[in-house]
């Protein structure tokens, strides 16, 4: 299999752990859409880069051993790894936060999220051939208009990151991502679920799990038993894209 290394095509360098192999597009691709369709040939580890000057964009193939009513589950990996990444580079006094299931927000404000894809022909009780998570960070505010018109949006320059750019935030994902599943199997699935439910906002006299096939369940203390959310429902539309522009919402 091709190393991360003998497939970069470009100068700015990305160095990923052994079990990645990186797939380069320009910055006119999109890395999720390319992940979906190659991801039946390429095999786990394929992780697809846009160089972009304003986000991180990244897609990574991953191969379930289990049927897609649990295996969907690897989102929350994804979002861990994601939110991991980002702590690595955080100032100490930014909160790095999840709304559920996909928004990823650095001190309340918006900077991107996760998604996850799977076959569409795939039975939920039958191993899907592959699942693809994919991310968008906003590192760059390319407008002005961005910190005033819309205060519910940031990006990472915005909020004390630095010179912190795509390739730092994809290489840091890369590997909190192998600690996440490394993790999973170690601990179980369970320790995962709380390490990402950590990541949300807490809410006063209300318990929170997550089942044993993703779905989450809000549970108001004293109150009626609460029904349980389904996730893949709720990973069918990204809550964080804007659909005419591609990136993380405003």
């Amino acid at each position: 299999m091709p190393t991360a290394r003998t497939r970069e095509t470009v100068t700015e360098r990305i160095d990923l752990p052994p079990p990645y192999t990186l797939v380069r597009l320009r910055e006119s691709g999109e890395a999720f859409s390319h992940a979906l369709e190659i991801a039946g040939t390429s095999g786990a580890g394929t992780l697809v880069y846009v160089g972009r000057f304003d986000l991180a964009e990244f897609a990574v193939v991953l191969e379930p051993t289990e049927a897609l009513h649990t295996a969907r589950r690897a989102f929350y990996a994804g979002m861990v790894a994601l939110a991991d990444a980002l702590r690595a580079y955080a100032p100490p006094n930014k909160a790095v936060t999840v709304d559920w299931p996909d928004a990823i927000r650095v001190d309340g404000g918006l900077v991107g999220g996760g998604r996850l894809g799977w076959p569409k022909s795939a039975r939920e009780d039958a191993v899907p051939p592959w699942l693809v998570f994919g991310a968008m960070i906003r590192t760059v505010a390319m407008t002005e208009t961005e910190a005033g018109v819309h205060p519910l949006a940031s990006a990472l320059q915005e909020e004390g990151f630095g010179e912190i750019g795509a390739v730092e935030v994809t290489e840091s994902f890369a590997r909190h991502l192998m600690v996440a599943f490394d993790r999973w199997q170690v601990d179980g699935f369970a320790s995962l679920a709380q390490q990402y439910l950590g990541l949300i906002e807490r809410q006063p006299h209300t318990s929170r799990r997550i089942e044993a096939n993703g779905d989450l369940v809000v549970q108001r203390i004293g109150g009626e038993k609460a029904v349980p959310i389904d996730l893949a429902k709720a990973l069918a539309k990204p809550t964080w894209l804007d659909a005419k522009s591609g990136g993380p919402r405003l």
